[in-house]
This record gives C-alpha cells, sequence and structure tokens, in this order.
C-alpha cells in the first residue's frame, strides 16, 4: 500500500518518465489494471488524479521479477515498513546525519 506523505508520489505520466527503457504511459496503465505475472502496480486516486510512487515501481518491479525467476514475490507489511524507517532515522540521528 502507497503511503502517501512517506512515498516520493508520480503522476502515472511522470512514473513514465522516471522507469529505465521508458514504457509507454499505455504499458503503466496495463500494469495498473491487468497486472504483470500476478501483480499489478499499486496507484491511490487523489482528487480525481491517478498516482503511484518510486517505491511502488520498485515494489512492483522486485514482486515481478521474482515471479519470473520462480521466486515468491517479497512482501512487507506497514508495520514492517515503518519499523524500518524507525531503525533508519535512528542510525541516521545516531551518525549525525
Amino acid at each position: 500500500m502507497i503511503e502517501i506523505y512517506q512515498e516520493h508520489m508520480l503522476k502515472i505520466s511522470q512514473a513514465v518518465r522516471e522507469l529505465p527503457g521508458r514504457p509507454s504511459v499505455a504499458t503503466l496503465w496495463r500494469w495498473i489494471n491487468c497486472g504483470v505475472r500476478g501483480q499489478k502496480l499499486e496507484t491511490v486516486l487523489i482528487g480525481g488524479i491517478r498516482f503511484t510512487s518510486r517505491e511502488a515501481l520498485q515494489r512492483f518491479v522486485e514482486a515481478t521479477t521474482a515471479a519470473a525467476d520462480g521466486r515468491p514475490a517479497p512482501s512487507r507489511t506497514s508495520k514492517q515498513r515503518a519499523a524500518a524507517i524507525k531503525r533508519a532515522e535512528k542510525e541516521l540521528d545516531a551518525a549525525g546525519i
């Protein structure tokens, strides 16, 4: 699930420009609506505009690559993600960054 205040949000047209190979906007819409190898690209609807995130793109690529390689898709709950963020913030604070 996309955390809109913690992830870097992108309109679908912006997401195309972020990806290597620059797939078409139609390709991203297909990933959103139909999916690839059982995985769909996560999106949110805000004010009638569809957004995804850099992090959602990363999760999608990881999951589809795992499926293509015959490995289980990586999964992480929002609680696990929040805990990882807190650990990273503590490490940065400890390092004085």
